[in-house]
């Protein structure tokens, strides 16, 4: 991978799943755009497959274009259970409202557990995309 001299740019997007019996997550994070969307479509069909609910963590996205936003809109129409997004930073909650997205899925503040490998159930299936990878 080469490497480059000039002033970093902004972080990368990242995105995870991590899944238990009774329970799914989505991981967003940094800069999410179209070059993120087939790793996205791949975590929000697991996600469906799983017929548990899904809470998508985007506390920590920085950015996120229109087509996150049409992927994530998959995951609303495809899955059995209204998915909880937890803590959307502004940049998110403003995409939210526009769209009207934010009235079809609900919103809540910082989540009291969290959904990690090393605290998953045994039987979870974790599964991490970055960009690049």
């Amino acid at each position: 991978m080469a490497t480059h001299s000039h002033t970093p740019g902004p972080a990368a997007g990242t995105v995870a799943f991590h899944a238990t019996p009774d329970r799914a997550r989505l991981i967003l994070r940094g800069e999410l755009d179209m070059v993120m969307k087939a790793e996205l479509l791949d975590a929000v069909h697991e996600a469906v497959l799983h017929d548990v609910p899904v809470e998508v963590d985007v506390r920590d996205v920085t950015f996120m274009d229109s087509s996150v936003l049409a992927a994530l809109s998959r995951l609303i129409q495809a899955s059995t259970h209204r998915p909880t997004f937890i803590s959307p930073p502004p940049v998110v909650r403003f995409l939210l409202d526009v769209t009207r997205i934010g009235e079809l899925v609900d919103i809540v503040g910082p989540d009291d557990g969290t959904l990690e490998p090393a605290s998953a159930e045994q039987g979870s299936q974790p599964r991490e995309h970055a960009l690049g990878d």
